[in-house]
């Protein structure tokens, strides 16, 4: 197992303060709070702050880290690619060898008619890609204006402007003056949320109607894309009830519009299949997807599209004016590469889907399902959510929402296992090489922590 060097963990924290700005962060609560905690090394599914804390990474860093910390053989690739060839670009009529292996690879794991791809840095870039693609592929179709996507309230497809403006997430939309125009939201298929106490067929048949009813509302004939999440993950892993997708699915067909499946979480393992999509049993016509592909070791995602999508592009025969300087880095296309190899030689897709998967949601189900503050308990592989609630047998909030998670959130952290909160729920990702005593383990802490959250969520109401 690896270790940690020395650190000062005091000067580190001073600095984190006086220089560092994190993601998605609140800049007086960090000042306030004397700086961040510092992760200073990981091993498996653990990972080790400055303070010497044992942490079991119940969220797989960011929905990412599918094989685990501490993979020597990501390591060597990585030197070695170096070695032989650290960087070049994509442009130019350029390529190199890694990224072309790569999008092989992706290409044959895709199957059917996906068989394109374009790299990008992140899951945000991804989308962008994903964004200007579509737009550029109608125009060049003779269809110009077909310019219009339409995503879920709640939705996220990253942190860009285009990114935060496909996704659904209000508070994103607060901040910069977005969503940018062309973009229109409509219901998630949140059924403990939206449709408590509806049949789950009926409610599935609503959901997927409120894109029917928007696609007539702004004229079949500028709508571009539907774009979605197969689980929508930071929305709180909101599974969809059996038969959404496949409905989703046919309304695209019906309008013509193409279907973007974001796969940047559900991607590489993570519901016990290669891509979410498949999963669902669905086929779309463009994918994007990060994190998983190369397991957060380097930044890498990619941006998949169809055969016919492609063929329309080279028949406008004109650049398609849109890259990165680090599209198709060899290096971490290199890595991705060897990333996916580790997931096939450990058959971590078989184990999910078979193994821990299902173990999970019977740990959830007979251990925090029967809890006086649980709703509700779903996951679906090794993705999962605790909702909490005022009233067992409701979905009735403490106080006035979204209080409830970040408080047993920070119970459970406080007890060595990293969890997120996402309104009154507690979700869960752990690394597909997570273990069953392990999952016992997030599932024992989660419950330890509810029981000594009460009054605390008590005094809410």
């Amino acid at each position: 197992m690896v270790t940690a060097r020395n650190y000062d963990i005091p000067a580190l924290r001073a600095r984190d303060v006086a220089h560092h700005l994190p993601a998605q962060s609140n800049y007086r609560l960090q000042a306030d709070m004397g700086g961040s905690r510092i992760i200073t090394h990981a091993s498996g599914s653990t990972l080790y702050d400055g303070d010497g804390q044992a942490i079991l990474d119940g969220m797989a860093g960011l929905w990412c880290v599918n094989v685990g910390y501490d993979r020597p053989e990501l390591v060597e690739v990585a030197a070695r690619q170096m070695g032989e060839l650290a960087y070049y670009n994509t442009f130019f009529r350029t390529a190199t060898v890694p990224p072309i292996e790569l999008a092989s690879k992706i290409a044959e794991l895709l199957g059917g008619d996906l068989q394109h791809v374009f790299f990008n840095n992140s899951g945000s870039e991804a989308n962008d890609t994903v964004f200007r693609l579509v737009r550029t592929y109608w125009a060049a179709k003779g269809e110009p204006n077909r310019t219009i996507f339409i995503s879920r309230h709640n939705a996220y497809h990253g942190s860009t402007v285009a990114g935060a403006s496909l996704g659904g997430m209000t508070y994103m939309h607060a901040q910069g003056g977005l969503p940018i125009p062309g973009i229109e939201h409509v219901m998630q298929p949140y059924h403990f949320g939206e449709g408590f106490g509806e049949d789950a067929e009926a409610f599935a048949t609503r959901a997927a109607a409120a894109i029917e009813e928007r696609i007539l509302a702004v004229g079949p004939g500028n709508v571009a894309a539907f774009i979605g999440e197969p689980v929508q993950g930071a929305g709180g892993v909101i599974i969809p009830p059996p038969g959404y997708w496949p409905k989703v699915a046919a309304i695209c067909r019906k309008y013509g519009i193409l279907l973007v499946a974001d796969e940047v979480i559900c991607g590489f393992g993570r519901l016990g299949e290669w891509f979410g999509f498949q999963h669902f049993g669905i086929r779309p016509d463009v994918v994007s997807m990060a994190k998983g592909l190369s397991s957060g070791y380097l930044p890498i995602s990619a941006t998949a599209v169809s055969r016919e999508i492609v063929a329309v592009l080279r028949a406008m025969d004109d650049d398609f004016v849109h890259g990165y300087t680090y599209s198709g880095h060899p290096v971490a296309a290199a890595v991705a590469l060897r990333n996916i190899q580790i997931i096939e030689d450990e058959h971590l897709i078989d184990r999910t889907r078979s193994d821990t998967g299902p173990y999970l949601a019977r740990a959830l189900a007979d251990r925090l399902a029967p809890h006086a503050l649980v709703g509700e308990v779903r996951s679906l592989g090794l993705i999962g959510a605790v909702e909490i609630v005022s009233e067992p047998g409701t979905n009735r909030r403490h106080g006035h929402g979204g209080q409830a998670g970040p408080i047993v959130r920070d119970a459970c952290i406080a007890r060595g296992l990293m969890v997120r909160a996402i309104r009154d729920s507690i979700v869960m990702s752990p690394p597909l090489v997570i273990t069953h005593a392990e999952i016992d383990q997030i599932v024992d802490t989660i419950r330890a922590a509810l029981d000594d959250s009460g009054e605390k969520l008590a005094a809410l109401d």
